[in-house]
């Protein structure tokens, strides 16, 4: 089917190895529009959950900048170094293929906690609102390992089991798509679609979980999901065709993914361990503020938070200004923030009731004789307490040189 698309049209349509699409003959891959998918719908759900639990959705930018390069490179790094195929020296041969999760994960995280620290910004508060949605990401990547007909099981041997999802046919040097007409094919575990929908699973779990839950500790979820994610791949890893288990005789994702299980069990239970020293409970607080997320977090200092339905503790905010409000506070205040916008307001308010001008910086002063004579004046006509008036003062007189 690809090449008779390509035949018709060599600079449009599928490319022949039915892995891609071709624009102005380039060849874009399938699984490279499924990871970039994945990582913008993931960036979007973390903006929208950030929102949710408090916190500046803006921060997503900045995280995405920084940690998707670093993901990309961590994937890379971690293929060519356990992959027997492929080695460090072909690391730049990104066209050929080997990008593994595992890697992508670490070194995107590490990435994300530099960031929070220079920011200055709550990472264990960051990472629950980004790394649970990598589960979905992961899961739309997942497609990708479909039409480059990859990561699948044993052979089915059963013909009645031969139908997809439960099991996907594999035609050498065909794609997901072709394979499904090869007369050679031969059907196997479609264990890349098993693993799709047990991500997407967990992430409906943690997401829900996190949209609703506002108690402390910070950071379950971030563990919860190298628990979760770490147990797919320990189970699925070994049930893998040989040719996709990465590892010079060793299987390095698998010990990774038993890693990841150990990190994630082990980092719940000092959270929770913490979390009861200093507030007497395993989650919230018995004596202070139960919320973890109380605090309104933002890469900027300057930003003023408004009451928002999406956001759990919306309430506590005032409602944003009309935009007619904000030009005038803008004109008025001349760039000033709006809040502080409100208290110039307050200032001016209060010191409406005292003098505009003080006397002292009066450029206008009397000059010696004009002083003299107002002294006189209000000495003479001041009155007692008593009523009476006191006596005038004697006028000095002026004495000239003769």
């Amino acid at each position: 089917m690809g090449v008779l698309l390509l035949a018709n049209n060599p600079q449009w349509g599928l490319a022949a190895d039915g892995k891609g699409f071709c624009v102005f003959g380039f060849e874009i891959y399938f699984y490279a529009v499924f990871i970039v998918v994945g990582m913008i719908a993931a960036a979007a759900l973390s903006a929208l959950l950030m929102k949710r639990r408090n916190m500046s959705p803006d921060l997503i930018f900045l995280l995405f900048i920084v940690c998707i390069p670093s993901a990309i490179v961590g994937a890379r790094l971690f293929s060519c170094i356990t992959d027997p195929n492929l080695g460090i020296a072909k690391f730049f041969d990104f066209r050929d293929g080997g990008l593994s999760i595992i890697g992508g994960v670490s070194l995107g995280v590490a990435s994300g906690l530099a960031v929070c620290i220079i920011k200055k910004v709550n990472f264990l508060r960051a990472a629950d609102c980004v790394v649970i949605n990598i589960l979905f990401a992961q899961a739309l990547g997942r497609w990708g390992n479909f039409f480059n007909a990859e990561v699948y099981g044993g052979v089915v041997k059963d013909p009645s089991m031969h139908w997809f999802p439960f099991a996907v046919p594999i035609a050498p040097g065909l794609s997901g798509v072709d394979s499904f007409g090869a007369a050679n094919a031969t059907w196997h575990y479609a264990f890349f679609f098993y693993e799709m929908i047990v991500n997407m699973i967990g992430w409906a779990l943690l997401f829900s979980a996190a949209w609703y839950w506002k108690k402390k500790p910070n950071g379950v979820f971030t563990c919860a999901y190298f628990v979760w994610y770490g147990t797919i791949r320990t189970i699925m890893e070994p049930l893998r065709d040989e040719q996709f288990i990465l590892g010079h005789g060793v299987p390095a994702s698998l010990v990774m993914s038993i890693l990841f299980i150990i990190f994630g069990v082990i980092g719940i239970g000092l959270l929770l361990f913490f979390n009861y020293r200093k507030e007497h409970a395993l989650l919230g607080s018995k004596e202070g503020d139960p919320c973890g997320i109380t605090q309104y977090l933002s890469p900027n200092k300057n930003e003023q938070p408004y009451y928002s339905k999406i956001n759990l503790l919306g309430a506590n905010y005032p409602p944003k200004p009309s935009k007619e409000e904000l030009k005038r506070l803008k004109k008025a205040g001349k760039g000033q923030s709006v809040s502080q916008q409100a208290d110039v307001s307050e200032e001016q308010s209060v010191k409406g009731e005292e003098p505009k001008t003080d006397p002292r910086n009066d450029s206008s002063e009397p000059n010696e004789e004009q002083k003299e004579e107002q002294r006189s004046r209000e000495e003479t006509e001041a009155p007692k307490e008593n009523g009476e008036v006191s006596p005038k003062r004697p006028k000095t007189k002026k004495t000239t040189k003769k």
